[in-house]
C-alpha cells in the first residue's frame, strides 16, 4: 500500500470520529499540505463517501450524517489469515508500529466484522497460545519502511542518515534494491552509486532519510510511473545478499572448521547468516565453514548436534570449549541411575 494511499484511509478515519474538521488540521495531522488534503477528499469522493465541504471561515470536512462504513465482508478463512497476521508479525518483531497500535488494528477489524464471524475470532484470540517466544526486537518507524518500500519498487535514490554498529555516524546517498525481514529486523540492501558496491543496512539505525526524487514522498506529485532513477542488477537476490552480508560481519572471533558432509545438507544444519559453507577442492567429502561470533559458548552444542565428524582449525579456545562439552556429556551418561527400592529385583526373592 502506498503511503498516499494509507494517508487517504488515515483521512477517512479522522472524518469518521465525527465533526467538522478544518483543512489546516487535517494537513497537520496527517503530515501533508493544505491542497494535499484536498486531493485526498476528492479520491473519498471518487470512492463514493460522502463529504460535505463546510464554507466560511470555520469551514472544513466532515462526513455527511448518517453515513457508516459497511461491515467488511470478509470469509472466514480471509479473517482469519489477517488476525493471524497480525499476531504472527507481531510475535516475530517485524511489526513496525508499537503493540498498543497492533492491538488497536485488530480491535478494529473485529468491531467491523459480521458478528458470528467476531465471535468465533474472539474465541481464538482467547484460547490460543505459541511454543515460540516472542522476539524482543527493535523495530523501525513505520515511515521508514513504508518510504523505503516506494524508493525500491520505483528506483528512487535515498538520502540516510545511518549509525552503524560501532555508533559511528554517517550521511550516505544509497540505489535502494529491496527490503529483507530477517530474524526480527528490518534491512535494506541497495548501492553506493559512487562505486557501485553492495552494502546492507538495518533500518532501525536509519536515523533520517530523504527520498531523492521529484515524484517521491513529501511531495505534491502522487505519480506511481516514472522511469526510474537506476536499474537493479538481473539476478540480484535481497534476501540472499542480506545473509551473506551477516555472515561476513567482522565479529570479535573468525571461526573456521572443516566438517564431513556435502555443502547443501551441513548449511542446512547451521543457523542462517552466521556461517559461509564452501566446497573443498582437495576433498569432495569435506567442507570448510567460517563463522563469525561474538561469543563462542553457543558453538560446541550446534557441532554436536550436527553428529558429524569435524576439524576445529581455529580459534584453539573452540577447541578447548568441544572438549569441555564431550566431558560434560561423558559425565552425564556414566552417572548410575538412581534405583528405586520398589523395583529391586532382590525383593521378589525367597
Amino acid at each position: 500500500m502506498t503511503t498516499s494511499t494509507t494517508r487517504v484511509l488515515a483521512l477517512l478515519e479522522i472524518l469518521q470520529s465525527g465533526g467538522l474538521r478544518t483543512v489546516p488540521d487535517l494537513a497537520a495531522r496527517l503530515g501533508v499540505d493544505e491542497r494535499t488534503v484536498r486531493r485526498y477528499v476528492g479520491r473519498l469522493t471518487e470512492l463514493g463517501v460522502p463529504v460535505d465541504s463546510v464554507r466560511g471561515r470555520y469551514g472544513g470536512y466532515r462526513l455527511a450524517p448518517g453515513y457508516r462504513m459497511p461491515p467488511l465482508m470478509l470469509t472466514d478463512e480471509e479473517a482469519l489469515a489477517v488476525v493471524l497476521g497480525l499476531l504472527a508479525g507481531r510475535r516475530a518483531g517485524l511489526v513496525t508500529a508499537s503493540a498498543a497500535a497492533g492491538e488497536s488494528a485488530t480491535a478494529k477489524l473485529l468491531r467491523v466484522l459480521p458478528a458470528a464471524l467476531r465471535r468465533r475470532l474472539d474465541a481464538l484470540l482467547g484460547t490460543a497460545d505459541f511454543t515460540a517466544r516472542p522476539r524482543a526486537a527493535t523495530a523501525p518507524e513505520t515511515g521508514v519502511l513504508l518510504e523505503l518500500a516506494e524508493a525500491a519498487l520505483h528506483r528512487w535514490p535515498v538520502g540516510l542518515g545511518y549509525t552503524d554498529r560501532k555508533g559511528r555516524t554517517s550521511d550516505r546517498t544509497v540505489l535502494p534494491y529491496g527490503l529483507v525481514a530477517h530474524a526480527g529486523r528490518w534491512y535494506l540492501t541497495g548501492a553506493d552509486p559512487r562505486d557501485g558496491e553492495v552494502r546492507t543496512f538495518r533500518l532501525d539505525r536509519v536515523t533520517a532519510l530523504r527520498v531523492r526524487s521529484d515524484s517521491g514522498p513529501g511531495s505534491d506529485s502522487d505519480s506511481d510511473a516514472g522511469p526510474g532513477a537506476f536499474e537493479v542488477p538481473a539476478g540480484f537476490d535481497p534476501a540472499a545478499t542480506v545473509l551473506d552480508s551477516l555472515a561476513r560481519t567482522p565479529w570479535a572471533h573468525d571461526v573456521s572448521l572443516r566438517i564431513r558432509g556435502g555443502a547443501q545438507d551441513v548449511r542446512g544444519r547451521l543457523p542462517a547468516g552466521i556461517a559461509i559453507v564452501t566446497a573443498l577442492d582437495e576433498d569432495a567429502d569435506w567442507v570448510r565453514v567460517r563463522i563469525r561470533a561474538e561469543r563462542l559458548e553457543w558453538l560446541p552444542p550446534v557441532l554436536a548436534a550436527l553428529d558429524r565428524p569435524f576439524v576445529v582449525e581455529r580459534p584453539a579456545a573452540l577447541r578447548e570449549l568441544v572438549r569441555e562439552l564431550a566431558r560434560r556429556l561423558d559425565g552425564y551418561a556414566t552417572v548410575d541411575p538412581i534405583e528405586d527400592p520398589a523395583e529391586d529385583p532382590a525383593e521378589d526373592s525367597p
